[in-house]
C-alpha cells in the first residue's frame, strides 16, 4: 500500500518511514518543508497528488514549555494543522493515522490511563495535542485512529536518553525528576507498530487507541537505567521532586497508558532502551 508521512523528517517520522519501508510498503515521506501542514491548501494538493492509501500524521510542535509562550503556535500545528491533515486525507478516500500525546490527561489518576478515560490537560501543550484529536475526528469521521503514546524517545532526535548521556560526560551527578511516572516508549516499537495498523486494510479501529511500552517507571529510573547502560555508570543519578526543577510546563505527575481496545502491544521500555542504544551506536558509527 501507499502510506504518505507527514512530518517524515523528526524522530518519530523517520522511524515510521524506515518502519513502512521495511514492511514492504511504498512510503512517500514529506517533511515540513515539502508540507506545511498549518497550510490547508498545501495539505490538500500534496495528498492529492500521492493519493495514499492512509496518511501517518508524525507532523507536531514537540516544545512542551515553549507551547505556554507559544500556544497560538502550538495549536496551529497540533490543533488545526491536524485537521488539515484528516480533511486532505478524507477527501482523497485515505485513511488518517494520527499521533497524539499522554499529555491530554491531568495525571491525578493512580492506574494506568484507557481510551475511555476522561482528559484534562494540564499545559498549553497537551490542551494543542487534544485540539488536533477533536479536529482529527472530526475532518475524518469513521476514517481515523488517533494514537496516544507517551514520553518518546529515539536514535534520530532529541530525546532524555540522548540528553542524559551528553550530561553523564559532563558531570559527576545528575539530578532527575522521582515524581513523573510514565512509559518511556521506543519510537523505533511504536513506528512498526503504526505500520501495523495501517495494514489492517478491512479492520482499523476507529477513534482512540492507546500504544505505549508496556511497564512504567519515573524520569529517575529511566535515567539510572540509561547511565547503568554505558561508560558512564560511574555517575550519580539523585532523585528530585518535581518542584525542585520547576518547568513553564506542568507535567502529568502519572501518565502510564493501557489499552481496553485492540491495540498493539509494545515491549518495555527497557526493551526500548537497549533498542535505542543499539541503533545509537550504529548512527555514531
Amino acid at each position: 500500500m501507499r502510506i504518505l508521512i507527514t512530518g517524515a523528517a523528526g524522530m518519530l517520522g523517520r522511524d515510521v518511514d524506515a518502519a513502512t519501508r521495511a514492511a514492504g510498503h511504498e512510503s512517500i515521506a514529506l517533511a515540513r518543508g515539502a508540507v506545511d501542514v498549518t497550510d490547508p491548501s498545501a495539505v490538500a494538493g500534496a495528498v492529492a497528488d500521492a493519493r495514499p492509501d492512509v496518511v501517518v500524521n508524525c507532523a507536531a510542535w514537540t516544545d512542551v514549555d515553549g507551547a505556554e509562550s507559544e500556544e497560538t503556535q502550538s495549536r496551529a500545528v497540533n490543533g488545526a494543522g491536524a485537521g488539515h491533515v484528516a480533511a486532505a486525507a478524507a477527501a482523497a478516500g485515505a485513511w488518517t493515522i494520527h499521533v497524539s500525546s499522554d499529555y491530554v490527561f491531568d495525571g491525578a489518576a493512580r492506574r494506568p490511563y484507557l481510551e475511555s478515560d476522561p482528559v484534562g490537560p494540564l499545559s498549553a501543550y497537551g490542551r494543542s495535542k487534544l485540539e488536533g484529536e477533536r479536529t482529527v475526528a472530526a475532518h475524518a469521521p469513521g476514517a481515523h485512529t488517533i494514537v496516544r503514546s507517551a514520553w518518546l524517545f529515539g536514535a534520530h532526535g532529541h530525546c532524555f536518553p540522548r540528553t542524559m548521556l551528553r550530561l553523564a560526560a559532563e558531570r559527576d551527578e545528575l539530578r532527575v525528576v522521582d515524581d513523573q511516572i510514565g512509559s518511556p516508549t521506543f519510537t523505533g516499537h511504536l513506528a512498526a507498530a503504526l505500520v501495523s495498523l495501517a495494514a489492517r486494510c478491512d479492520d482499523r479501529p476507529v477513534g482512540i487507541l492507546h500504544v505505549a511500552a508496556d511497564e512504567e517507571c519515573s524520569w529517575c529510573e529511566f535515567a539510572r537505567a540509561i547511565i547503568a547502560s554505558g561508560a558512564e555508570a560511574r555517575v550519580a543519578v539523585r532523585p528530585i521532586a518535581s518542584g525542585e526543577y520547576p518547568t513553564p510546563a506542568p507535567r502529568p505527575a502519572y501518565s502510564v497508558l493501557r489499552s481496553e481496545r485492540d491495540a498493539p502491544v509494545l515491549p518495555s521500555w527497557r526493551e526500548g532502551l537497549a533498542a535505542f542504544l543499539a541503533e545509537r551506536a550504529e548512527v555514531v558509527a
